[in-house]
């Protein structure tokens, strides 16, 4: 098996800049090693909802209920040494009107996220560099332009992180695909939540594995554990 890193990326909040969208968005990170061994206890929770009557195919934080995500989060909480979260918060109101134009929006908060999260996962225990990483998002939004948001989400991270764009690959698929989407959405739910209502049960679960939270717009508002 190769030394290598999963990132595994998920988006909360809208991309409405008006009045009526969300006040906050954020991009979340959720960096894996393999094995993916602890992936089994979700799996085996995903059979149980089955033979109980729920018939989602795919944890979704945000559609499952309450019972569903209390042990979904219980799950993730189990495993916090296996992974780490970095977040991205976006206050909507305080970006530029040029930012706003979702071929760049989205691209640039993106490589900002990365252009953080990717030189710390490359490196090793041992101090020594990991073969490869990979980055998987979950299908971008703006189904229509979703050609051109990938072409600039490239050139955004080409230029942000230009030493290490050689050494990993960015792919979009589907949340139903991999556990690690998964977990993604239910770290970037629980952040988002604390930003957005103020409501940090669920962060609470996971904060020991948030390695940061970077709030763009406000200087000296980084939050590092």
């Amino acid at each position: 098996m190769s030394d290598s890193v999963y990132i595994f990326l998920d988006e909360a909040g809208n991309l409405d800049f008006s009045t009526n969208g969300t006040r906050y968005f954020v991009l979340t990170s959720v960096s894996i090693r393999r094995p993916f061994s602890w992936f089994n206890a979700l799996d085996e929770y995903k059979y149980d909802c089955l033979e109980a009557g729920a018939g989602a195919d795919v944890f979704h934080c945000s559609e499952d209920n309450k019972y569903v995500r209390d042990r979904v989060f219980g799950i993730i909480g189990e495993n916090l040494d296996s992974f780490r979260v970095d977040s991205l918060v976006v206050e909507k109101r305080k970006t530029g009107p040029a930012l706003r134009e979702h071929t760049r929006f989205y691209p640039e908060m993106l490589g900002y996220l990365l252009k953080y999260v990717l030189p710390k996962v490359m490196k090793t225990n041992d101090g020594g560099e990991v073969d490869e990483v990979t980055v998987i998002t979950d299908r971008l939004p703006l189904n229509k332009r979703r050609r051109a948001i990938e072409k600039s989400i490239q050139g955004a991270i080409s230029k942000m992180v230009p030493t290490v764009y050689n050494r990993y690959r960015i792919l979009h698929h589907n949340s139903g695909s991999h556990y690690g989407l998964q977990v993604a959405d239910y770290c970037c739910w629980a952040v988002f939540r604390k930003w957005e209502r103020e409501d940090g049960r669920y962060y609470d679960v996971i904060k020991p594995a948030v390695r940061s939270e970077f709030d763009i717009f406000q200087r000296g508002a980084t939050h590092y554990y």
